[in-house]
């Protein structure tokens, strides 16, 4: 029989792992392409050889989602596998119906082909939506695990948005390694907060490749610690799986993929942020995993703040920058950044719509609803630039920084600035400390 031609929908991430673990040595498929979409500018580059293994000595090319039709024609494509997160469940079937129409079968892959197996016991975190809080609560658990005495290491969700045969496997345990890696900010904002906290963490392409060396990382491990990304499931199969959900967005864990598929799978459900939260709201994200995931432990919890200096939000026409991904494709409207411009008495927030320039302008026309707060985009040194000068145009009296990552060691701000930071504090019980005790003592005895 011919092999079976694919085609792999993606987004600098869940695409490569899945041609990975399932396509890539496969005699009964071949991969024509994969198409990219959500993150700017990582359209028209190969998938490398190196990567790609025997069946594909040239490699694989890489193409704009927008071309997806034309290429299911083009290439005579038999199945498209759709392989990227965070996105509604109408827009998943509406591509998959622009697939069919095209003449090719629409599929998704599940746990079974695409988990990988660790030596070593694994904790993922991952959640419904971008945004949740999966990241703080990622720290969490690893400081609970390290106050027992045990090594964690992390992997990351890719986010492989530069040369790909250099970002096989990265390895992040200082700053330095952000800046050797060539790291954009959305890389940063996620490798950065590990890194701070003394803690060392693994992202890159072939993700059993980084499992292995994650296993056998120089410093020691435990236990692995996956973090996960968007709204993915993990690519290393959990013996603990916990999953965040926002009630800012109630209703969104059971309407976007693979979020739904996340928490369905989760031991733990943290429902995050009840601290700025309405009450009929939380309760709505209560009944929803009740519905779906009754057995599931459902942890409440706050997203606590830290602002470096008031003074500069008290009375003050504030500019507010938010993490990106969160605003963009995450939808969120509120961050922790408008949060503490509230909390803590700004005049007003400012609109920077009318100042932003170059790549950032792009963005807002493709996310219209982002509103009143600037999205941190950084997947490029041109949308850095775009960033920095955005910021310099605005007309405000300062700036309230609420990024993963310190943006004032990236970019020269001249206003007066301040940074917000948050941190997941458990509220009452179930916590983390009771949850992880019996996972810790299975640990220590195996040791």
């Amino acid at each position: 029989m011919k092999p079976r031609k694919v085609l792999i929908i993606g987004a600098a991430g869940r695409d490569f792992h899945n041609f990975n673990t399932f396509f890539r040595d496969n005699e009964a498929y071949s991969v024509k392409a994969f198409t990219a979409a959500q993150i700017p500018d990582i359209a028209g580059r190969k998938y490398p050889a190196s990567l790609a293994g025997k069946l594909y000595p040239d490699g694989i090319p890489i193409y704009a989602q927008d071309e997806l039709e034309s290429l299911i024609q083009k290439l005579d494509i038999d199945e498209c596998v759709f392989s990227y997160s965070d996105v509604p469940y109408a827009f998943v079937m509406g591509l998959g119906a622009k697939v069919n129409a095209a003449g090719a079968d629409f599929s998704l892959m599940g746990p079974k082909n695409t988990m990988l197996k660790s030596t070593k016991p694994v904790i993922a975190v991952g959640a419904v939506r971008t945004g949740c809080g999966k990241s703080q609560t990622s720290r969490r658990i690893i400081e609970v695990l390290m106050a027992k005495g045990l090594k964690v290491v992390a992997i990351r969700h890719p986010m492989p948005y530069g040369d790909l045969e250099a970002q096989r496997v990265q390895r992040f345990a200082t700053l330095k390694d952000l800046e050797f890696h060539k790291c954009t900010i959305e890389e940063m904002e996620e490798y950065e907060p590990h890194v701070a906290r003394g803690n060392i963490i693994y992202a890159g392409v072939d993700y059993e490749a980084i499992l292995r060396a994650a296993e056998s990382d120089p410093a020691g491990c435990d236990v692995i610690l996956w973090d996960g990304g968007n709204n993915d499931f993990p690519f290393v199969k959990p013996d603990l799986m916990v999953a965040v959900v926002d009630p800012h967005r109630p209703g969104h864990e059971l309407s976007y993929y693979p979020g739904e598929v996340t928490l369905r799978l989760a031991d733990v459900a943290v429902i995050n942020k009840i601290d700025s939260a309405d009450f009929a709201n939380i309760q709505t994200v209560r009944n929803n995993i009740a519905k779906i995931n009754p057995k599931a432990l459902v942890v409440d919890a706050a997203s606590t703040l830290t602002v470096g200096n008031p003074d500069v939000i008290k009375g003050k026409r504030v500019l507010v920058i938010e993490d990106g991904p969160t605003l963009t494709h995450g939808e969120m409207k509120i961050g922790a950044g408008i949060v503490a411009a509230h909390r803590f008495g700004a005049k007003e927030l400012v609109d920077p719509r009318p100042y932003v320039v170059g790549k950032l302008a792009e963005t807002f026309k493709i996310y219209p609803n982002i509103g009143t707060l600037l999205p941190a985009m950084g997947y490029g040194d041109q949308q850095i630039k775009d960033l920095a000068a955005t910021i310099e145009k605005t007309d405000c009296d300062s700036v309230v920084i609420a990024t993963p990552i310190d943006l004032q060691r990236l970019i020269k701000i001249s206003k007066p600035c301040t940074r917000v930071e948050y941190s997941l504090q458990e509220i009452g019980s179930p916590n983390f400390d009771g949850i992880l005790a019996d996972f810790v003592k299975k640990v220590k005895s195996k040791k």
